[in-house]
């Protein structure tokens, strides 16, 4: 069986029990989903806003976290984490479903990065629990500023000639162990994305080959933990709606503008968002220093 369409299997069992839970736990509680303090209006523009950059690669909680709180869309700070991962779950499978469609791809690659990041997010959650998160993000956010410096002294250069499409040998050993790692520390809210697009330049891989190996990485996990949120009605229902619905738009629109991109100008791209990543999280990690201090 192709490996590509097992990765779509997975990816689809998952979105069908993501859409079971969420629409069974909106028809319950029809008649109490006024739980937003902005109308639907406001937190879709968010969630188009945000889901739309995050189809590029930028990642969606952290600027949906900051525009929800801008706004003051929620009644409750309680209910920010669950409200980003119901909202923004459905949106990053989509993402995943589409690179996967429209962006060539090792089928076996694909497959063992995403299998990896599951792993990682059940396996490792336990040993990075125990982890100081604070020193994980100064620690990555160094890594990745100093990896976006390395590519933009040899983009003009190298990146030109990264053009292959998957991982094979010890290359795909490395690429799965590393994913397996970045899968448990999303656990501890750490994202993704932009240490995926490191890994996938520095190992040679056409740097957009990393969007479908990241958002289905991202994709498979999310649906666990929003099932959680769901479970103990820990998000609000009106903004994740919005939220969910405009961020589909905001992702097909994405997509689109993405595809169009040439290599040295989605090269350039990626360093943007390793730059902005490393500034969040030593930003996050050195005021968490502080406060502990």
């Amino acid at each position: 069986m192709n490996t590509t369409f097992i990765t779509q299997l997975v990816l689809g069992m998952l979105l069908l029990f993501q859409v079971y839970n969420y629409g069974n736990d909106i028809i319950v509680n029809r008649k109490r989903l006024n739980d937003g303090k902005r109308s639907p209006a406001v937190t879709g523009l968010i969630g188009f806003t945000t889901n739309f950059f995050d189809t590029l690669g930028i990642g969606s909680y952290a600027p949906t976290t900051m525009l929800l709180k801008l706004t003051k869309s929620l009644k409750n700070d309680k209910l920010l984490p669950g409200t980003l991962n119901v909202g923004c779950a459905i949106p990053v499978m989509t993402e995943a479903f589409m690179y996967i469609k429209t962006v060539e791809v090792d089928g076996t690659t694909l497959l063992s990065m995403v299998f990896a990041a599951m792993l990682g997010s059940f396996i490792g959650a336990k040993v990075v629990a125990r982890l100081d998160e604070k020193k994980i993000q100064v620690v990555m956010g160094s890594a990745l500023a100093i990896t976006a410096i390395l590519m933009t002294g040899v983009t003009t250069k190298l990146g030109a000639h990264n053009v292959a499409t998957g991982f094979y040998g010890w290359k795909l050993g490395v690429a799965c162990g590393v994913n397996f790692i970045l899968g448990a520390l999303m656990t501890a809210g750490i994202g993704l994305y932009a240490p995926c697009l490191a890994l996938v330049y520095l190992l040679g891989l056409n740097p957009l080959v990393a969007f479908p190996i990241m958002m289905s990485s991202s994709a498979s996990v999310m649906p666990i933990a929003a099932w959680e949120f769901i479970k103990k009605g820990d998000y609000a229902r009106v903004p994740a709606i919005s939220i969910t619905i405009c961020g589909c738009v905001g992702v097909f629109i994405a997509i689109t503008f993405v595809k169009r991109l040439d290599l040295t100008i989605l090269m350039w791209l990626v360093i943007c968002v390793m730059i902005y990543t490393s500034i969040l999280m030593l930003v996050e990690g050195i005021r968490k220093f502080r406060i502990t201090e």
